[in-house]
């Protein structure tokens, strides 16, 4: 028989985290995960993340399912946590659970109709008959030795419409021993006061039921709406990773932890600094980017930009908050552009073990606000290059690109021509490539394996034109590489694309080449 997975928390202080980015977050418009990404998600979720349960997929949906669902089980088995797996089954007696049961699952959570609306109107059924039925499901699980969790579809509208019908069948999963209540405001309709009055009369009509809240983000209130659940009685939260999920989405992972935790008495298992190490992951596989602004994982949101802020940092971290970024595993960044102080440029050098003395730092300042004057915007990494440049004469420049071609059509293999200094040396190097600018990289690949060193990987790459540019506009290519334990980003803008994308690993060659 399968136990519900129990906190070595005071359950009274304690929320359980269900993330259920692998089912629900998989209903995003054009996100599908697949099977090895759904394995590498849940083992990232459960192990170092250590959210409480995780929700994988819904019940015969396709092969592809089914595949997920038995490796992740399989592995889960071996490391006996299958109880920390769930699925969303349906109120159909043996068919889901069948379904579960044939790949290894243990955990469902059946999903109920939690308004009387869509009882009568998509079921046709009466609620005793809807009764009946849930009736039937639950006591085949319970004879197949499941563990069944249950969700009350569009709860948010049915309490409001009908509380007795919610009530009638909340009784009845309670009389048959479902372990969990799910309240899912199915729709994002509920304001957070709604949310306070009407959870509050299912946790004061049955004070021994354990209740977990679904919302969906349709106003922007998921964060706010999850956080007066749990003063209401919720003791379980459904999150996903970035945010993902139907229209606007859910709640977010990795925002939500931190407001519960400095606006709350609750606690989580959750570990913070790995919150960026799955968003990150997330979006990798899903595709989709996360805004840089958003919280707590996005690009920028411990970047300072105004030379007053990195000020006040650098005195006695003034502008400091809870949200700081070491507790997240990340660092303070200081956006280096015309609105650049010392300071900035200080503090963001101090992170290199690099000192300059006044003078160098008011002629490394005085090249970042010209950049920031003409729109080129300094990436932290660019500041070395800068500093490279300034420190020698541009004969004895480490790095540059004197010349290349690269050719490219429909008919042939893309291919490229270069010569470059390096080290003060002059080289020739030719290659081909999949597209234009990798038989660039992989010509350099060839004077850096002459020079005895290895080439930094490329991890992300992203092109900007301004909003309403044309086609001559120009174009902010920023790349990001990782050289051992180290990233390296860096940014470079042209007129023409291919030409930002050689200027910005122009750039991380003599940033490497500075460091080494």
């Amino acid at each position: 028989m399968i136990r519900p997975f129990k906190s070595n928390s005071d359950y009274n202080d304690f929320i359980e985290i269900m993330d259920t980015t692998l089912r629900d977050g998989e209903q995003t418009e054009e996100v599908s995960f697949s099977s090895s990404e759904k394995l590498a998600i849940a083992k990232k979720l459960l192990l170092d993340v250590k959210v409480d349960r995780i929700e994988i997929a819904s019940t015969r949906v396709s092969k592809g399912e089914e595949e997920s669902c038995k490796l992740i089980f399989d592995w889960a088995n071996k490391l006996n946590m299958l109880d920390r797996i769930e699925v969303l089954s349906f109120v159909d007696f043996n068919k889901s659970i069948d379904w579960v049961d044939s790949l290894g699952g243990r955990v469902i959570n059946l999903l109920c109709k939690g308004s009387k609306n869509h009882c009568l109107n998509q079921l046709h059924k009466k609620p005793r008959e809807h009764c009946f039925d849930i009736e039937r499901t639950v006591k085949y699980a319970k004879k197949k030795n499941f563990l069944v969790n249950a969700y009350l579809e569009d709860f948010s509208n049915g309490i409001k419409e009908d509380k007795n019908y919610v009530f009638l069948i909340t009784k009845k999963l309670l009389s048959l021993g479902v372990n969990r209540i799910m309240l899912a405001d199915t729709l994002g309709v509920l304001s957070p006061e709604d949310v306070k009055k009407n959870i509050l009369k299912m946790t004061r009509r049955f004070p021994g039921a354990k209740f977990d809240f679904h919302a969906h983000n349709d106003y922007g209130l998921s964060i706010a709406n999850s956080l007066f659940a749990v003063n209401s009685g919720v003791r379980g939260i459904h999150v996903t990773v970035n945010g993902l999920g139907e229209r606007t989405g859910n709640t977010p992972l990795e925002v939500f932890v931190p407001v519960l935790k400095d606006f709350t008495r609750f606690n989580t298992n959750v570990d913070e600094k790995q919150l960026s190490n799955i968003s990150h992951l997330v979006e990798l596989f899903s595709r989709r980017r996360i805004e840089k602004n958003h919280p707590v994982v996005g690009g920028v949101v411990f970047t300072q930009t105004a030379g007053i802020h990195a000020d006040g940092d650098k005195k006695g971290n003034l502008y400091k908050s809870k949200l700081f970024a070491q507790r997240f595993g990340r660092l303070t960044r200081y956006s280096l552009g015309k609105l650049s102080g010392k300071a900035s440029i200080d503090l963001t050098l101090k992170q290199f073990g690099i000192k300059l003395n006044e003078n160098e730092l008011k002629k490394v300042l005085e090249k970042v606000i010209e950049l920031g004057d003409k729109k080129e915007f300094v990436s932290r990494d660019d500041l070395l290059f800068i500093l490279n440049e300034l420190q020698q004469n541009k004969s004895a420049k480490k790095f540059e690109v004197l010349n290349y071609k690269v050719t490219s059509s429909k008919t042939m293999t893309p291919n490229a021509k270069i010569k470059v200094i390096f080290n003060s040396k002059k080289f020739s190097s030719f290659s081909n490539g999949g597209g234009g600018f990798d038989a660039f990289i992989n010509a350099l690949k060839k004077i850096f394996e002459e020079n005895n060193l290895s080439f930094p990987q490329l991890i992300d790459y992203e092109v900007r034109i301004p909003v309403g540019g044309h086609t001559d506009a120009l174009v902010e290519c920023k790349i990001i590489w990782k050289k051992g334990n180290r990233r390296i980003e860096t940014i470079g803008v042209s007129t023409d694309q291919l030409e930002a994308a050689i200027k910005a690993t122009e750039k991380m060659v003599n940033v490497v080449l500075f460091i080494k």
